[in-house]
């Protein structure tokens, strides 16, 4: 694929964006060239407004070929007054667009989790640190979709908006214990999926329950052929610990749980873990509530592959986005620009995720991009 057909398929998607800007003879640059440049520096390395600058400037010659670029590459100013000016909600749509052409249909872990971009306050005009929720799809190993937690409202509210944008037929739906609510459990149902949803103290009354019935379960009891129990062991070791992980499962029955106002609620889960790490023994015990039946070994086996499944969001996502990517350093904040540009990061991380052509790791594809331009249009032909 030539590099006028590999852009011309990506922006396809990005069409529907309306250009903010009051068009006059003073507009020397296209949005189609704004955006396109951003995400391809983003690509290749390019953190901020002041980097995809000169990282355009060095490539002008052959973003030319494609681009029309009759007043050569737009300053960092341009860039970053643009996108403070650019609706995020058009923006997104166009980001869902393009992630649904490499999405396939399949049953998917989901895991919805927030991530604060510290270094987005803005101290002067009284702004905290911007807040967003992303949807990750484990199999697809995709980026879905990404809320901002608005400042007036909270982060349960950004997951009801987040899961309305989702397709969950078929699919698992986890969420930490700040989605452990009555109406998100409702709502993935009500669309399709099923959900394991991390419990804590927040639900106290459940938790409580949930922590007495498994400590009765695992202590000596008569037997009860109403009370099932799935039980599944694993052991893990690398970097100086090993990890001993055991997960039971159980009906949540009605008589012994205060569980029966949950929608579709079918099993309790305790995740019992054991780190062996110079010497020591670290306990945890997690606990979680699913939808999904939990009375049998097998069941015990597919929680532990779905709850550890959750967590691939800290590292396949937010690490690579503040280790990598350097967001969480990021200081854009004017406008919308924040939002934006972290949206602008998400196919960047979607397609060099699912480029596999090389063997490296997340910078050195981003290098690679940089360098080779026929690298960089193999990713992009993806879309």
């Amino acid at each position: 694929m030539d590099a006028t057909s590999a852009i011309d398929q990506m922006f396809s998607h990005f069409a529907v964006v309306q250009d903010p800007r009051r068009q006059h003879p003073m507009t020397h640059h296209s949005l189609e060239a704004i955006l396109i440049i951003t995400i391809l520096g983003t690509m290749c390395g390019a953190q901020n407004w002041v980097e995809i600058e000169p990282w355009g400037e060095a490539r002008q010659a052959w973003l030319s070929e494609f681009l029309e670029l009759p007043y050569g590459i737009p300053s960092h100013d341009t860039f970053g007054r643009v996108f403070a000016l650019l609706d995020p909600a058009g923006l997104h749509q166009a980001f869902l667009s393009g992630m649904s052409v490499l999405a396939t249909l399949c049953e998917e872990v989901i895991a919805l989790d927030g991530k604060t971009i510290r270094h987005s306050l803005d101290r002067a005009d009284g702004k905290g640190p911007m807040h967003v929720v992303s949807a990750w799809a484990s199999r697809n190993e995709l980026v879905l979709a990404q809320c901002k937690v608005d400042a007036k409202s909270n982060e349960i509210t950004a997951l009801s908006e987040l899961l309305s944008m989702l397709h969950l037929e078929g699919s698992v739906v986890t969420i930490d214990a700040m989605g452990c609510q009555v109406e998100i459990a409702r709502q993935i149902l009500d669309q399709g999926g099923e959900y394991v949803l991390s419990l804590k103290e927040n639900q106290p009354s459940l938790y409580i329950d949930g922590e007495e019935l498994f400590a009765w379960l695992k202590g000596p009891h008569p037997i009860d052929t109403e009370i099932r129990l799935g039980y599944h062991e694993q052991v893990d070791g690398g970097h100086g610990r090993v990890e001993t992980r055991k997960v039971r499962c159980t009906p949540a029955l009605e008589s012994l749980v205060s569980g029966a106002r949950w929608p579709g609620l079918m099993s309790l889960v305790m995740v019992e873990s054991t780190r062996y790490i110079s010497g020591q023994d670290h306990l945890e015990q997690r606990y979680s509530i699913s939808s999904l039946a939990g009375d049998t070994d097998a069941d015990a086996k597919r929680f532990n592959g779905v709850i550890r499944t959750h967590w691939a969001i800290e590292n396949r996502v937010h690490w690579v986005l503040d280790v990598v990517m350097a967001e969480d350093s990021n200081r854009t904040r004017k406008g919308e620009s924040a939002q934006n540009l972290a949206l602008m990061r998400k196919p960047a991380l979607n397609l060099l995720r699912r480029e596999t052509s090389v063997k490296a790791g997340f910078a050195a594809k981003q290098k690679r991009a940089g360098w080779d331009h026929n690298y960089l249009l193999k990713i992009l032909a993806q879309t």
